[in-house]
């Protein structure tokens, strides 16, 4: 089974590749000073770009792991979520309270897809 790196650094890579399979990194903010509403939007365009790094879409995310800093933060992240998931092909999800590793952070997602799929 072949096993590839997408932009591998010091401490991660931002993809790893085994198969048709791919384990994106902890997607996070780019601005920690952000509102969650802020905060999502930019760790799902995030997710969108290294998806389509990949020559992905959407459709080709199996599973979405969201760590909240705050659950009250759950609404706020949802109204984001909703306004992005591809409704015809939602993945599977899973949300959690976490300390997360920077001070104001708020979100952070991690993401597993299917490459290569033929639809």
């Amino acid at each position: 089974m072949t096993l590839s790196r997408l932009n591998p650094g010091a401490r991660m890579s931002e993809a790893v590749c085994i198969g048709n399979i791919a384990f994106l990194a902890g997607q996070v903010p780019n601005d920690l000073t952000a509102d969650i509403t802020d905060q999502t939007a930019q760790v799902l365009a995030n997710v969108d770009k290294v998806v389509a790094s990949l020559g992905g879409k959407k459709s080709d995310i199996a599973s979405v792991q969201v760590w909240l800093a705050d659950m009250a933060d759950f609404a706020g992240m949802n109204s984001v979520w909703d306004a992005w998931v591809d409704r015809d092909a939602p993945p599977a999800r899973a949300t959690g309270g976490v300390a997360l590793a920077r001070a104001g952070m708020r979100v952070e997602m991690i993401v597993v897809m299917a490459l290569g799929s033929a639809d």
